[in-house]
């Protein structure tokens, strides 16, 4: 039996030093057939210039360029033009490791019951390079943090049926609410034994952009708002700024009727 087709989508904003760097490390995968599509959302810098370049160079590459709407658009329109029916979407700075795409779709051919696999991962900013510790998947720890990167391996259709990333969610996270309304009425998640993903720490990084208390709270506020239901069944009730404290703060209300 041929192997499927498997799409990574690269949305890129300004990305241009990063990017030749990112798209071989998708190239040196050991799995065959993929398609490489590369979102240029608006850049200012070459990013456009090194993506026609790398597509001159590669057959497996489309470069699709648009008005800058914000890194979930990007990804949303890229997945939305994928031709494979296994979605990588991939930041145009990080990287992954030659065996994560075979490894990643073969546990997704394994169980249909499987929605998203990811790996472990490293965090790196030039020479240095250190273990991202991410916990344990499971919704209730789902609810109160986000432990999947959004370099996972999922289903086109599953993609579909949730209607895509938010593109209304401007103050970060955007994968955290992707992954509870994917997520939160099912699905196996799995978390392959070994290393497949690199995040590349930058000044620039969206990470920490985004982790301001204003962001923050914004952030919250907009995940109670769509997923409320999620959350009093995880959490007793909606998440607290102070997260890890949420059920409890919850019950305490709950038991002096004061929620």
């Amino acid at each position: 039996m041929s192997n499927e087709l498997l799409s990574v989508v690269i949305p890129c904003y300004n990305q241009g030093k990063y990017l030749a760097e990112t798209v071989h490390s998708v190239l040196a995968s050991t799995y065959r057939p993929l398609e490489i599509i590369i979102v240029n959302d608006g850049s200012t810098d070459d990013s456009l210039a090194v993506a026609h370049q790398l597509k001159k160079e590669h057959p497996e590459i489309t470069v699709l360029n648009q008005a800058n709407g914000g890194v979930a658009k990007a990804r949303n329109s890229g997945i939305q033009m994928a031709s494979g029916e296994i979605i990588l979407p991939l930041d145009g700075d990080d990287k992954i490791t030659e065996k994560y795409l075979e490894r990643g779709l073969g546990t997704l051919r394994s169980d249909s019951g499987v929605k998203v696999v990811y790996s472990q991962a490293l965090k790196f900013s030039g020479k240095d390079v250190k273990p991202w510790n991410l916990k344990p998947f499971g919704r209730y720890q789902l609810a109160r943090n986000n432990m999947i990167f959004v370099a996972a391996l999922f289903r086109k259709k599953d993609f579909e049926a949730v209607g895509g990333f938010s593109e209304d969610m401007d103050m970060g996270r955007e994968d955290w609410e992707f992954w509870i309304k994917m997520l939160k009425d099912g699905g196996k998640v799995v978390q392959l034994p070994f290393v497949g993903f690199y995040y590349r720490m930058t000044p620039e990084s969206k990470r920490k952009k985004t982790g301001t208390s204003e962001k923050k709270r914004l952030r919250i506020a907009y995940l109670n708002a769509k997923h409320a239901d999620f959350f009093t069944r995880e959490l007793n009730g909606p998440l607290r700024f102070q997260r890890t404290w949420s059920k409890p703060y919850n019950t305490v209300l709950k038991w002096l009727g004061w929620l």
